[in-house]
Formats: structure tokens, C-alpha cells, sequence
């Protein structure tokens, strides 16, 4: 059954699904120079315990890590403030979290294993971010064991693509591998090697570079996917699931392997890698469209459109992170906290996974735009709401407007479901569609968000990809829609 969506109708239910709280602050700093102290600020307000821990979502009752990507996102953040200010409360916080960071034992050798390899990984970036600060012999040693519970394990490093790990050890009846291990990893050894001088660790960022070229860069596109699954017989690509943390590392690594090596090609690959993510994974008014799952971290590719704009003066990474940056502005709530789609409205409730994309982003446009002003424009307008419930697929939806942003919750099958998304009847670059996963903060999420440059009649089209997002509640939307 085809649902068709009519999205002209005013109704409450879509004011209330946000609340008061969700509109755009009414008072936006004057310039990006105020707008990165408050995004700072509000990072640590609201996702900060205290005590070396950060919160995984808004709510003083959400559960507090020191571990993994979403946490580890939130610690970068607060390094590249730290770079652009010296900033002596980040080095305090610094110093509580560092304290609170694991340290991993022996290399595990053979499945089941504590923990998937991305983990680690994640976790050696935050360490070494630490020591950067610190100049901490600790911080250095964790991640350094962190790289060696991945890199020297035969329990993730086998398969018919060896060169690269499995997320989990194949023996957990898993085939999936993730370029979340490897960008890292290699962001971790480069970082390393840097504060050691220890060739084995540039060997292993070249190793693990090539590999990741290999396997994960996309065959029409200088993207790189995020999943490649191995059977123990052949590697195929899981295509077009675009992530912003992979690619933003491996524009990150290409550079600093340019740096270090003075080899052309890092630089050359880098700079095609973050061209395309400007061309290919932006909606109509050239801000970046997230359509992964809630819990892809984009800290990572801000990270390198700022390294890019501020240190290789290129400029098409600096007006990358202006735009951004101005954009993410009305998808702030009213603590502060920013929704995955920067070009998408606020929500209510805001996971640490979503949130560190947008505070990067205004940390990045006070380093290079300090007096450019930072106010929200095109707010998203709950007086334009229409509300249906879809559970079932193929579904269409029709609006009349200059945006659309798709509101649901989570659904039964949370990650078993993969939802394709077609705008105007073509499917977006970035493949991944609707994709929910169980760190989605309870209640109503942004599930998508896209704007065009001016009003006009639109459709949004949703279709199963695969045998999961085929049965009943496949999903559960809302349509959320904002129009000039």
C-alpha cells in the first residue's frame, strides 16, 4: 500500500512532538567567535557528568561512558577548541577524562573477544588527543595498548582480506568489517608516531591506508564505504554507506601522510575525498546531509574541512564549514544541544552520537570566521507541520515547500530494517537511507532532513532494501515540514 503524505496541513501534533524548546534560540550569538564559547559550553552543561565521564544523550538520567565513538567524539571536540584557544578549563576537564580512560590488556587472540576492534581505536584517538594536552605518559601508553589490542590480534585479523580487521571476531558469527577500525587506527598510529618518532607506527598508518583504499573507496566515487563483509572466501563492498566519521578520517590521514611522507598522492587523494563529500553528500543548498545512522559521529569531518580551510587555505573547505555552521545553527535546541542534520530542526531529547557534529562545527567557524555573524537562518516552522503515521513500506511522501525532515521513533526491528530514500525519484548518493539504531535517544528522532535552495512541490520516496524493511513496522514516521 502506497501512503501519500499531503504536507500543507497545519496540525498540532508536530508542535507538540518538539515542544517550545526545540525552535532556534531567538537570541543567536552575533558572530561565530561567541557561537563556538557557547557551543563549548553547552557541550560540557549538558553531556559532561563531572567526573571523567560523559553522558550519552541530554538528560541527567542517561547513561555516562569514557569509551567508544559517541563519548570519544566529544573528547575531540574539546580538543580543537583547546588547539584554537589554549583554553586552561578544557586542560582541567582534559585531565579528569584522561584519568577515566580504560587500559586495554594482552591482544585478544582468539574469539569472543571484550571488545569489537573500532573501539580501541576510537578510544586511542581520544588518548592521544589527551596527551597532546597533557603530555602525559599515561595517555600515551593507553593508546598505544589500545592500537596493540587491535593491530596485533589474530582474532580480528583474518579472513580472505586479512589486511583489514573484523569488527567483531569472526568466531561470534559476524562478517562484517568496519572502516571505523582501520581510519582510526591509522589516525591513532599517526598521532603516535608523531609523539614518538617510532617508524613502526608510520609503517603501520601507511599499511593501513593502502588497505583501506583497498577495500573500502568507493569504484565510481573518491568516498569510502564503511562496511566490507568477509565470508572467509571473497570481500565484497557493503556500497555507498558514506559515513562522516570514516571519510573525514581518511581525509585527515591523507593529509598528514602527506605531511610527514611528502608524498603528492595523500594529498591528492585527500583533497579529491573532501571535494566530493562538499558535491555528493549535500543537499540542495550545499549543507552536508548525514543520512547514516544517529549514531555516525561527524566531529571526524569537520575535524579535516577545518585542517583543510585553516592550514592548506583552501577554500572551498573553509566556505564547507561556514555554511555548515550557519545551517546548524537552527538545529539547535533550546540547551544548546545540536540534531545529526545540520540542515534539519531540533529535537527534543539528543544523544552525545548526534550532538558533537554541530558543537564541532562552531568551535571550526570561530577559528576561521570569528567575526563572520552567526545567525540562524530559514528556521525550521512548526506551524508547518503534518503529521501520518507510516509503518509500512513503500511509502511516498508529497510537500509543497523548501524542506522536509521525517520524525519517527524507533521501530521493533531497529537495525534489521534498511529503509531507501528517493528525492524527487532519485535515490541519494549516500545509499544508507533510513537506518535506526539502538542509541537513538527514546521518543521522536530526526530520521532525515533535506532542503532545496526554494519552495517548490517535492517527493520523498521510501522503499525497502531489504528483507527486513519489507514486513509491518518496518518504521514508525511523521513528516515534519518547513516551508518559506
Amino acid at each position: 500500500m502506497w501512503f501519500i503524505v499531503r504536507a500543507w496541513a497545519a496540525l498540532l501534533s508536530g508542535v507538540l512532538l518538539y515542544g517550545s524548546v526545540a525552535l532556534a534560540d531567538p537570541t543567536p550569538a552575533p558572530a561565530f567567535s561567541q557561537a563556538g564559547v557557547r557551543a563549548v559550553r553547552d557541550l560540557v552543561s549538558n553531556f559532561y557528568n563531572g567526573d571523567g565521564k560523559w553522558r550519552t544523550c541530554d538528560r541527567a538520567d542517561c547513561s555516562t561512558s569514557n569509551s567508544d565513538w559517541g563519548v570519544d567524539a566529544a573528547t575531540y571536540a574539546l580538543y580543537i577548541e583547546w588547539a584554537q584557544t589554549h583554553n586552561s578549563q578544557i586542560v582541567r576537564l582534559m585531565s579528569q577524562l584522561a584519568a577515566a580512560s580504560p587500559r586495554y590488556g594482552a591482544p585478544c587472540q582468539d574469539g569472543p573477544c571484550p571488545n569489537w576492534s573500532d573501539t580501541p581505536a576510537w578510544d586511542a584517538v581520544a588518548d592521544m588527543r589527551e596527551f597532546q594536552i597533557l603530555h602525559d605518559q599515561r595517555s600515551l601508553e593507553n593508546a598505544e595498548a589500545a592500537l596493540a589490542y587491535v593491530q596485533q590480534s589474530h582474532a580480528f585479523a583474518t579472513g580472505a582480506c586479512s589486511d583489514i580487521p573484523y569488527q567483531r571476531p569472526p568466531q561470534d558469527g559476524s562478517h562484517v568489517k568496519s572502516l571505523e577500525t582501520t581510519a582510526n587506527a591509522v589516525k591513532a598510529d599517526l598521532l603516535v608516531y608523531e609523539a614518538t618518532h617510532n617508524s613502526v607506527y608510520l609503517n603501520a598508518a601507511r599499511n593501513g591506508y593502502d588497505a583501506a583504499r583497498r577495500y573500502y573507496l568507493d569504484l565510481e566515487l573518491p568516498l569510502y564505504t564503511v562496511h566490507v563483509t568477509d565470508d572467509g572466501q571473497t570481500c565484497s563492498q557493503v556500497s555507498r554507506r558514506f559515513f562522516a566519521s570514516v571519510n573525514g578520517d581518511m581525509i585527515w590521514n591523507g593529509i598528514e601522510l602527506w605531511r610527514l611522507t611528502g608524498e603528492q598522492h595523500f594529498f591528492d587523494e585527500a583533497i579529491a575525498t573532501a571535494r566530493a563529500v562538499d558535491d555528493d553528500l549535500s543537499d540542495n543548498r550545499g549543507v552536508f546531509a548525514n543520512v547514516q545512522g544517529e549514531n555516525d559521529v561527524e566531529e571526524p569531518l569537520v575535524e579535516a574541512m577545518l585542517d583543510l580551510a585553516q592550514h592548506e587555505n583552501r577554500t572551498f573547505a573553509r566556505n564547507w564549514v561556514i555554511r555548515n555552521a550557519t545551517a546548524a545553527l537552527s538545529a539547535r535546541s533550546g540547551d544548546g544541544s545540536f540534531s545529526r542534520f545540520f540542515d534539519g530542526p531540533a529535537q527534543r531529547t539528543t544523544s552525545i552520537w548526534e550532538t558533537n557534529g554541530g558543537v564541532a562545527l562552531e568551535i571550526a567557524a570561530a577559528a576561521i570566521a570569528p567575526d563572520v555573524p552567526a545567525v540562524a537562518i530559514d528556521a525550521w516552522d512548526p506551524s508547518r507541520d503534518a503529521s501520518v503515521t507510516i509503518t509500512s513500506l513503500p511509502a511516498t511522501i508529497t510537500v509543497d515547500g523548501s524542506g522536509v525532515a521525517l520524525v519517527g521513533t524507533m521501530s521493533p526491528l531497529c537495525e534489521h530494517g534498511h529503509v531507501r530514500v528517493l528525492i524527487d525519484g532519485v535515490e541519494t548518493v549516500d545509499q544508507t537511507g533510513l537506518w535506526q539504531n539502538p542509541s537513538m535517544p527514546s521518543g521522536p528522532s530526526v530520521l532525515f532532513a533535506w532542503r532545496w535552495s526554494e519552495a517548490g512541490h517535492h517527493t520523498i520516496t521510501l522503499e525497502p532494501g531489504d528483507e527486513g524493511a519489507a514486513t509491518p513496522n518496518a518504521l514508525s514516521l511523521e513528516s515534519y515540514v518547513k516551508t518559506k
